[in-house]
């Protein structure tokens, strides 16, 4: 273990699991309908994240979209079985901005009931396609709530053109949704610089940061401000081989970027840091005890970003 972080200082590490031809980026080019003529990597490249994952005795929380448990039930079972955490990323997904509220309760009580019928328990844990809990969509809190979601990982603060709260807490925290449900939110790690919050330690931000910026972003938040990171990846992005597909150009750039050297980050965050799976690393989180009695006891994260923006 190198000495970049203590090891009672432990981080969220988490898995979105989709596969190449699912991603935000070719949507407009590759429809729901479409997804049973590609072929399929999804299993073979979980299954070496799980090696990886063992071999560095880091435990996960694995947002397993509802379309690849159905196609491939025992891949759930193989990683729960492995001791890490399931939870949801939706069934289809689509982007929350597209859907209506009755689409999304519909989208992921599909997800919960598969993924729960599979693991035989409950699915406590959802991230949402591309972050799409943003202020308009922040409706979704309540249908979490009734879908029995106590931990979320949706709400990014940071600014960009597809996802993105700016004026969210940058740490794990309770949200209260308008009709009260509370929602445990450990937004993907930032890091500010010049006055705007900066993903960090995930996705594209992980496979195009060298990693010497990554593991001092990650320092910081342990050492200098006390909290845990939120580590994230997808499946596809440690497999450079697979089929390529056409798009436009910011698309293939976001999506093909570094995939060669994105494992080797990975293996590099496993020995430099330890890592639990997402309600572990949040239930042992100092704000998780102080849980709100109302919804009037904390400001809904909409109102929390319109606030930050008028300072």
């Amino acid at each position: 273990m190198s000495s970049a972080s203590p090891l009672n200082c432990r981080n969220a590490l988490t898995v979105d699991v989709e596969d190449y031809f699912h991603v935000e980026a070719f949507a407009s080019q590759v429809r729901y309908e479409e997804w049973d003529s590609f072929t399929p990597r999804v299993e073979r490249n979980v299954k070496r994240i799980l090696e990886l994952f063992a071999r560095y005795d880091a435990k996960a929380t694995f947002f397993v979209l509802g379309w690849i448990a159905k196609k491939f039930p025992r891949l759930v079972q193989e990683i729960a079985n492995a001791g890490h955490e399931i939870g949801s990323h939706g069934y289809k997904h689509k982007r929350l901005q597209i859907l209506t509220r009755d689409e999304f309760r519909q989208d992921i009580r599909e997800s919960v009931a598969v993924l729960t019928d599979q693991i035989h328990g409950p699915i406590r844990c959802y991230r949402a396609p591309s972050f799409s809990i943003v202020n308009s969509t922040m409706w979704a809190l309540d249908i979490l709530g009734e879908a029995g979601i106590s931990f979320d990982s949706s709400v990014f603060p940071v600014r960009h053109d597809l996802y993105g709260v700016p004026g969210a807490e940058r740490f794990p925290s309770w949200y209260v949704s308008k009709d009260g449900y509370r929602i445990f939110e450990f937004p993907p790690s930032t890091i500010r610089w010049c006055g705007q919050n900066l993903g960090v330690a995930g996705g594209g931000y992980l496979r195009m940061i060298p990693y010497s910026i990554t593991r001092f972003a990650i320092d910081r938040i342990n050492k200098v401000q006390k909290q845990p990171a939120m580590v994230y990846f997808h499946p596809w992005e440690i497999d450079p081989d697979q089929p390529r597909i056409s798009g436009g150009r910011r698309s293939v750039m976001r999506h093909y970027t570094n995939l060669a050297t994105t494992e080797i980050k990975i293996r590099r965050l496993l020995q430099d840091f330890g890592f639990g799976t997402l309600s572990e690393i949040s239930s042992s989180h100092k704000s998780y005890a102080s849980q709100p009695a109302t919804p009037q006891e904390i400001p809904r994260p909409a109102a929390v970003a319109r606030a930050a923006g008028s300072r």
